[in-house]
């Protein structure tokens, strides 16, 4: 898919982004940020972010293939549309998310009403590594220090974090979601990458992951010039391994809410996927998230994560979540675990 910008995509991102947050037409929620470890040494972003607390939220509704107002993505507001792509015969929209916490936070919508809970189509992934791409690509144009990276992400199922029936994806500029200071921290899907062992030994798709990682996940190493054909099937062999994962504990741990959807035409699990120029990767999701305890069993807080878990990320809304995982950051292993389908041990 090639693009017909007025600009280059960062450029559109950044100037939308500032014009819209200098009128009102984003709400911006700038977060504490500090850097918390696994028991395996796997960094992890923690946010705090009070505000969102107060964010709306969005009504949840079933499958039913019919439309529930509003829907942010069906003609989005100008002050927020970054771009149709593409130009002639416009499939998506890119816009930019309304509550972003992380400065140039923008999704990728079908422009026609496609349900979230159905398999992802093969122009959906195509657009999204056109975004990718061109991200990047403005990066490599730069000086070294400058250099760009774009992390997607997309939550489907009750269990994912999702938080809109229309279909859509989503994009943190790394650069954004790293800030001034690192802090040690990496993207998470880089990680896997760089730390992955094979799970199988087919030449031409291997699957990998990272055993370091308390949940199940499943990677694939993207070529160079992937075809929109080859994205398709790499997804679908992720998802096919990610729906094994599920019916296999659920054979050993039967749990009916493991499979959540009535429509026929949506997948019946819950589940992230990432991606990069570099790789796909995807989890299966068996809760959006776990119960904060104190030392004494005191319930502090609920903690939620969608799929910016594979960007190695995390937020918390309230005082008392932030402070008790800086000081017992061993419980982020528990959290991780409780979300997916624990490794094999």
């Amino acid at each position: 898919m090639v693009f017909s910008l007025s600009s280059s995509l960062p450029k559109l991102v950044e100037s939308q982004f500032l014009s819209a947050k200098a009128s009102s037409a984003l709400l911006f929620s700038p977060t504490s940020l500090t850097v918390i470890r696994t028991s395996q040494n796997i960094p992890f972003q923690l946010r705090y972010c009070p505000a969102l607390s107060k964010k709306p939220t969005a009504a949840r509704k079933e499958d039913t293939g019919a439309k529930q107002k509003p829907d942010p993505f069906d003609n989005p507001p100008s002050d927020l549309l970054i771009a149709q792509i593409p130009e002639n015969n416009s499939s998506h929209v890119l816009v930019l998310n309304k509550f972003p916490v992380i400065a140039g936070h923008f999704i990728l919508a079908t422009k026609a009403y496609e349900p979230q809970t159905h398999a992802l189509e093969q122009d959906d992934l195509e657009a999204t590594y056109a975004c990718l791409k061109a991200w990047q690509e403005d990066g490599e144009a730069r000086v070294a220090s400058e250099q760009r990276k774009l992390f997607a992400f997309f939550n489907s199922g009750e269990h994912s974090g999702a938080s809109q029936p229309h279909r859509h994806l989503q994009f943190l500029p790394v650069e954004s979601m790293k800030g001034e200071d690192g802090q040690g921290w990496e993207l998470l899907v880089d990680l896997i990458l760089a730390g992955s062992v094979p799970l199988t030994k087919d030449p031409i798709l291997e699957l990998l992951h990272h055993p370091s990682l308390p949940f199940q996940h499943f990677a694939v190493r993207l070529p160079p010039s992937p075809s929109a054909s080859d994205l398709y099937g790499i997804y679908t062999t992720l998802y096919t391994h990610a729906k094994n994962a599920v019916d296999t504990f659920h054979a050993l741990h039967p749990d009916p809410s493991l499979y959540s959807s009535p429509n026929p035409d949506s997948l019946p699990i819950s589940y992230n996927l990432a991606m990069t120029t570099d790789a796909m990767v995807i989890v299966p999701r068996r809760r959006e998230g776990r119960i904060l305890k104190a030392a004494d069993a005191t319930e502090v807080g609920f903690v939620a994560l969608n799929g910016t878990v594979l960007g190695g990320t995390l937020m918390v809304k309230k005082e008392e979540e932030w402070d008790l995982l800086r000081e017992r950051p061993e419980l982020l292993d528990g959290i991780l675990e409780g979300i997916g389908i624990p490794m094999d041990k």
